[in-house]
């Protein structure tokens, strides 16, 4: 077995020593000996298919052998100090990067989870080889998820789709990206992976035949102009294909570009000149064509991407790149990194992984473990959008960015300045979202007072909020110190209680020493410049005030309901929906679906009640279909201010805690709660049910993003489907 692995190594590095592979696998078959994964194979199968991976990767001696020693200390008796003494301080401090926080007490799951990614981080920004060896180690678990429970699998493969495979694309390593989507969509989304696996195989012959003839055509002319490529077919991977399927709402019968053509040329040079035969060849689809190797992606990614028309009138894509684009775009951070070369930093792509320094900044700021994670995420799914300095230098920011961000991400200092900003010579707002190609401008004033509060709302990036953060911080400490105690005494009044009995100054010691803060004014000063949210300190004061008076969850649950606000239930008016044609119409809304702004609906006729609004897809749709003449087109105002009904059902894993959590979010989003019932089946799944009062099918669909990120939740949806 081992022999595999060292003739996969000597092909791409014979220049190094074995040896170091040979000791690492010894070591770990004698420490793992008698261990059996869940599989009921020996456990360093396990380390033998990481240091695989990596030595797919074309990775170095050292790394692959950290690979096949990342368990020892975790799940052994042995220590770091043995692994140290056996193989040196290099290879032990990346098994140490990668080995779990253990014997630590955390009172979540996700506190844990949160604090293991915060050690991981910090381990990555010194050596970034450390989270090489983890993404292997989480692609073998995931190619192994089969043979866990249930519940581990869809936790695994939320993990793996919110974390390891965002920072495998930020680090530009494609080949583990593309696999880890592909195989934790299996597990979240089972019917649908299956089908799509099923659709693709039934049209693969078809789509095989139609690329080949595309890919003929390709190479005879390309062969003509004298310009040597490798040309090939590169299938989609079924999570691009379901998320394409999703995002744009499209059958899988549109979707045309199954395949994409990939040319793999010399020289930058002939990526143009082969570009050109493409649009000599098929007519370019207008806005589709992409220029990533003078504009290439934060992950070094490089590469031209065109849509064309092409035969039979089907659209399909190309890229072209050259054998280095082709090696980068494939391994990303691995196909550059410097250990290769005898160095010991990463120091000449420091620009390109800034990302992780601002995440090193903000995550020492960020305390709460629910904020962290919830911010990491954001973070690491977020797109990029493109736009220049006067000068023309390309910056790269999150999509939906304002001039706020901008500033802030060319120093500092501009940001603290700012007092406007030109986009193409025009003058814009603060909160104008930044568009792909748009030249910035910031104006600043050496007698601007600082940034506003405000701007924390308008910012989208993480570094720009925690740089206002900071500011604020340090400037106005006893200004922060008031207004933060006067947000708390508000938030308790809000949640129903008095100050004097929910901040108590003991409780209030011990809340600051969990978000790390050294004492109750600097509690304060943190809810008062937005470091923490007064919500999330009154949630940690509730959890004190439920030790000392011994409150059960269900009993919170029952306060929370009864300090829902008693508003008289708005009836809804007629202005919330026009009929096209028709002015002051009687108009009910179907109990039977319940629409909100936003959805897609119908009018129905009725027989001395007016006109009926439903949804497109209610349960009785198909009853009312079956009289066209009584059906009528109808709108949503876009003045309209009622609020609507909304029914939500919630499938969890029963655990304490859980409906607390909910309620808290829907507390958070300030939505009312008309009605709620819940009940655990007999294998401890809990159906909730909620009657949400809302304003419109986006703040519904808000709130159901946030609860599916709750740990345990199965499914959210709306229960009148």
């Amino acid at each position: 077995m081992l022999q595999k692995l060292i003739d996969k190594i000597e092909k791409y590095n014979s220049s190094d020593s074995i040896t170091v592979i040979k000791n690492a696998y010894e070591f770990a078959y004698k420490a793992h000996n008698g261990q059996k994964r869940q599989s009921g194979d020996d456990y360093i199968t396990h380390p033998y298919e990481v240091a695989n991976i990596l030595a797919d990767l074309n990775l170095d001696n050292v790394t692959i052998a950290a690979g096949i020693l990342h368990d020892v200390v975790e799940d052994t008796i042995y220590t770091y100090d043995d692994i140290k003494d056996e193989f040196g301080e290099e290879i032990a401090m990346l098994v140490d990067g990668v080995t779990k926080l253990g014997k630590l007490e955390y009172t979540t799951k996700e506190e844990q989870q949160a604090e293991n990614l915060r050690k991981m981080f910090i381990a990555m920004a010194k050596d970034i080889r450390v989270i090489l060896i983890k993404l292997a180690d989480r692609l073998h678990n995931m190619r192994t998820l089969k043979y866990m429970p249930e519940k581990n699998q869809r936790e695994k493969a939320s993990e793996t789709m919110e974390i390891y495979a965002p920072i495998a694309h930020r680090l530009g390593i494609s080949t583990i990206k593309w696999e880890m989507e592909d195989l934790a969509l299996r597990y979240l989304e089972p019917k649908e992976y299956y089908e799509l696996v099923d659709k693709v195989a039934k049209k693969r012959q078809e789509r095989e035949e139609y690329i080949n003839s595309v890919i003929e055509q390709l190479r005879e002319r390309i062969h003509d102009v004298g310009i040597e490529a490798h040309i090939e077919g590169r299938p989609k991977s079924f999570y691009s294909i379901y998320r394409k399927m999703f995002k744009q709402n499209k059958s899988f019968d549109q979707i045309f570009d199954l395949t994409a053509v990939r040319i793999i040329v010399e020289t930058v040079k002939d990526c143009y000149g082969a570009l050109g035969i493409v649009h000599t060849l098929w007519k370019p689809i207008p806005g589709r064509f992409k220029d990533y190797i003078a504009m290439p992606k934060p992950n070094m990614y490089q590469s031209l991407h065109t849509t064309v028309i092409g035969p039979d009138g089907q659209p399909f894509e190309v890229q072209i790149r050259t054998w280095e684009m082709h090696r980068t775009s494939e391994f990303g951070i691995a196909a550059h990194w410097k250990y290769k070369e005898g160095k010991d930093s990463l120091t000449d792509f420091d620009e390109k992984f800034t990302w992780l320094r601002q995440m090193l900044e903000w995550q020492n700021e960020i305390k709460d473990t629910r904020e962290f994670m919830e911010t990491l995420k954001i973070d690491l799914l977020v797109d990029e959008v493109y736009v220049f300095t006067p000068k023309g230098d390309v910056i790269d920011l999150p999509v939906d960015s304002t001039p706020i961000d901008f500033a802030y991400k060319i120093h500092s200092h501009i940001g603290n300045k700012c007092v406007g900003a030109k986009i193409n010579g025009r003058i814009v707002t603060l909160d104008y979202k930044l568009q792909n190609g748009d030249i910035v401008e910031i104006i600043t004033s050496a007698n601007a007072n600082g940034p506003s509060r405000d701007w924390l709302k308008i910012a989208k990036s993480n570094h720009t909020k925690n740089k206002i953060r900071q500011w604020f911080k340090k400037e106005k400490k006893e200004e922060n110190v008031l207004k933060g105690r006067e947000l708390l005494e508000r938030e308790v009044k809000r949640h129903g209680y008095a100050s004097s009995i929910l901040l108590k100054p003991e409780w209030l010691e011990t809340v600051a020493k969990k978000f790390s803060l050294h004492s109750v004014e600097d509690l304060y000063s943190s809810v008062g410049y937005g470091g923490l949210s007064a919500n999330q300190v009154i949630l940690r004061m509730k959890e004190e005030y439920k030790k000392v008076f011994k409150v059960e969850d269900k009993d919170i649950v029952a306060e929370l309901e009864k300090l829902q606000k008693p508003e008289i239930k708005k009836k809804i008016s007629s202005t919330g929906v026009k009929v096209k044609g028709i002015d002051n119409v009687m108009i009910r809304f179907a109990r039977c679906c319940n629409p909100v702004p936003g959805d897609e609906v119908f009018g129905y006729i009725t027989k001395g009640r007016g006109v009926s609004i439903h949804r497109k897809n209610c349960p009785n749709a198909n009853e009312f279909l079956q009289e066209p003449e009584r059906l009528i087109e109808v709108e949503w105002s876009e003045a309209t201010k009622s609020s609507y009904n909304a029914d939500v059902e919630i499938r969890a894993y029963d655990r304490k805690g859980l409906l607390v959590e909910i309620t808290t979010i829907i507390d958070e989003s300030k939505i009312n709660i008309n009605s709620f019932s819940s009940r655990t089946t007999k294998d401890r799944m809990a159906i909730i049910s909620f009657v949400l009062e809302i304003h419109d099918v986006e703040q519904l669909n808000k709130l159901i993003r946030k609860f599916k990120k709750i740990e345990g939740i199965v499914d959210v949806f709306r229960s009148k489907q």
